[in-house]
């Protein structure tokens, strides 16, 4: 089978345009799909700008050699004509914005996780609700309380940035299907068939930090949906290849500057 960073391919999606393109007139419009855990929108980009988020389940996003995984009230900007794919990790209601170029919330090219307040998954429900073109001033006024609303969001750092070099893919595929894995970079040195040396530079040089940081960033990815899901903290960081719950929330803290808890705190009351 094939795999996208150690997930099988089972079933390729093509992502289905909006109801309606977004426009000068209506700036948001949605496209909402409930998709199951085997299903993969093929890499795509589109001429207007994206917020992609599900209220429910787990994604894996890839774009510009970078990879977050979103659970739910957690969202990712992506700007408009910038590649992206989406892989389902559970079944998933997802409910993506797709916002004209002209009124992107965000500048340049960068993705952007953002936390979902309670407001904006109030507004996106509502303005799913709408039949296109049959109440364009109701769509007119969410959409422009749905861009005031993302422009407050909080953003969070979980990015996983994707080498390019064969050896490095290699390594990194394997840390991303398999997070707990504590071996050495001399082990992975061993097994992609590069010296250990070599492989701390390509860290430094193609994803800007050391494999320890890379590999911490991995961990923090996977964590978020588990914790999303209220599985307990010991069991997290047992999978995660952490020595105690204290060790990775000692982590966690040093990252966020917040518990696990406090940081998921606001997606729980939702």
């Amino acid at each position: 089978k094939a795999k996208l960073m150690g997930v099988p391919i089972l079933h390729h999606t093509r992502m289905c345009p909006p109801r309606e393109a977004p426009s000068a007139t209506i700036p948001v419009t949605m496209v909402a799909r409930d998709l199951q855990p085997d299903e993969f929108l093929l890499p795509h980009s589109h001429p207007w700008g994206q917020v992609t988020m599900a209220l429910e389940g787990v994604l894996r996003i890839t774009a510009n050699n970078s990879s977050w995984v979103l659970p739910p009230m957690r969202a990712i900007w992506i700007a408009p004509n910038v590649e992206h794919a989406v892989t389902i990790l559970e079944k998933t209601r997802l409910r993506p914005l797709c916002i004209h170029a002209a009124r992107a919330p965000f500048a340049g090219q960068d993705c952007k996780v953002l936390e979902v307040s309670n407001l904006l998954r109030q507004l996106i429900m509502a303005l799913e609700q709408l039949d296109p073109g049959q109440e364009p001033a109701r769509e007119a006024l969410l959409a422009e309380l749905i861009l005031d609303e993302l422009k407050r969001s909080d953003t969070r750092p979980i990015r996983v940035p994707l080498p390019s070099d064969k050896r490095l893919k290699t390594l990194c595929d394997s840390l991303i299907d398999k997070p707990g894995l504590n071996q050495t970079l001399e082990h992975w040195a061993q097994q992609v068939g590069a010296s250990e040396r070599t492989l701390a530079r390509l860290f430094e040089r193609e994803l800007g930090m050391s494999f320890g940081q890379w590999r911490q960033q991995v961990r923090l990815a996977h964590a978020a949906p588990l914790i999303a899901r209220g599985v307990p903290l010991s069991q997290v960081a047992e999978e995660l290849g952490y020595a105690s719950q204290s060790a990775f929330s000692a982590m966690f803290k040093k990252t966020f500057g917040s518990s696990p808890s406090a940081f998921f705190a606001q997606g729980d009351r939702i």
